[in-house]
């Protein structure tokens, strides 16, 4: 699912060239869960979105889904984002003056799907917020919010689901039941899971550990 070839990036600041990703090499299978941990600063976060096609490397290879990523232009990337991967944030990324029910038929209205609200609706009830269709970000509890933006990411059953500390912002039990959500219903989609996490116990949960330092892979 993700192939990563002597991936970096350097970016230009006051103080000179700055080494963010320094040659990092990962390969990580179809329906596998992949946690990503490392110090603040570390890269993780960076990684994830050159594997997303959000962020471009200064030189390497990215080939996701069996696409090289490196060698598309914006509008065939944001395509390929459509078809293939579900994005979780720590913060939520609702938008506001749209109920739940609008949140999550968002990408599917971009891809012109007729169906767009039926599935959102059903994507809605996988995570148990069929009540909830209606209500609008602010009419919602932080573990509510965060149910609608898996419901958002999963509705397009993506081939791979990419989540930056997707429960940073919970309190422990909120935090375990989204947990709960995001696995099952990876498993249900065979849907390929990478998260970068800073819990021991979330990052037991996944069947391989990618450590991060200095823009490295170090473990």
């Amino acid at each position: 699912m993700i192939e990563l070839q002597d991936v970096r990036l350097k970016l230009a600041s006051a103080a000179g060239e700055d080494n963010i990703l320094r040659g990092l090499d990962l390969g990580v299978a179809r329906g596998e869960t992949v946690g990503v941990a490392g110090p603040s600063g570390s890269g993780k976060s960076t990684m994830m979105m050159i594997i997303a096609g959000l962020e471009r490397p200064s030189a390497g290879r990215v080939v996701v889904a069996g696409e090289d990523l490196t060698a598309m232009g914006e509008d065939a990337l944001a395509r390929f984002r459509r078809r293939h991967i579900g994005i979780v944030f720590q913060a939520f990324h609702l938008i506001p003056t749209m109920t739940a029910l609008e949140n999550v038929a968002v990408p599917l209205e971009f891809a012109r799907r007729a169906d767009a609200f039926e599935r959102a609706a059903a994507s809605l009830s996988a995570v148990g917020l069929g009540h909830r269709l209606t209500h609008y970000p602010g009419q919602l509890s932080g573990g509510e919010q965060q149910r609608v933006a898996l419901a958002r990411a999963f509705v397009v059953e993506p081939s791979l689901l990419l989540a930056d500390e997707p429960t940073g912002n919970l309190d422990g039990e909120t935090g375990r039941q989204v947990i709960e959500l995001m696995f099952d219903l990876a498993a249900r989609q065979s849907s390929t899971l990478m998260l970068i996490t800073h819990d021991p116990a979330l990052a037991a949960r996944c069947r391989r550990l990618v450590r991060l330092v200095d823009g490295r892979i170090v473990g």
